[in-house]
């Protein structure tokens, strides 16, 4: 099995009217990572100063970056036959189908959520949210609300729940998957 471990970095919190700014995408075969794909999306849109304040992402960074249809394919194709994870995949799943959207492709791949899976594997946490977990685990993370070191951390957060469940992820019921 082979799963594609992804972080979005985005312009706003809607997937309807905001767009990706940053996309890290890690491939793990369920025992380590074997390929990584990280880079910075023009959103052809402005970055809110919010939005500039929280990742360090600024116009200025973006003028120069591919546009979203200029990595599609390389998107596709590092995650075809793999299953997308993320934290809190809901959320970045969404904003990826909706650039593909906007471009007239259906992309779908099976989805799991860190954020779920770490619910049930690791009860009892006050918060689940990327940082704390991570912290509460003990997994080292640094430069925070950046794609690639997000993903990476994802991806830490991955092995550790591969190595609780030995893969199995029968727990994790099919109406909580998004297709």
């Amino acid at each position: 099995m082979s799963y594609a471990i992804v972080d979005i970095e985005t312009t706003g919190g809607s997937w309807k009217r905001d767009r990706i700014a940053e996309i890290a995408i890690f491939i793990h075969d369920g025992h380590r990572i074997t390929n990584e794909f990280s880079t910075l999306v023009n959103p052809e849109v402005l970055i809110p100063h919010h939005i500039t304040q929280l990742t360090g992402i600024t116009n200025e960074m973006l003028v120069n970056a591919p546009k979203f249809y200029e990595i599609a394919r390389d998107v596709v194709l590092l995650t075809e036959g793999c299953t997308f994870v993320a934290h809190n995949a809901p959320f970045d799943y969404r904003f990826v189908q909706a650039e593909f959207k906007r471009l007239g492709y259906d992309y779908h791949r099976e989805v799991l959520c860190t954020v779920r899976l770490s619910r049930k594997v690791f009860p009892g946490f006050d918060s689940y949210s990327l940082g704390s977990i991570c912290y509460g685990l003990d997994i080292e993370m640094e430069n925070r609300h950046r794609a690639a070191a997000d993903a990476f951390a994802a991806a830490k957060l991955f092995d550790r729940i591969l190595r609780e469940t030995g893969g199995d992820f029968s727990f994790y019921h099919t109406s909580q998957r998004q297709k």
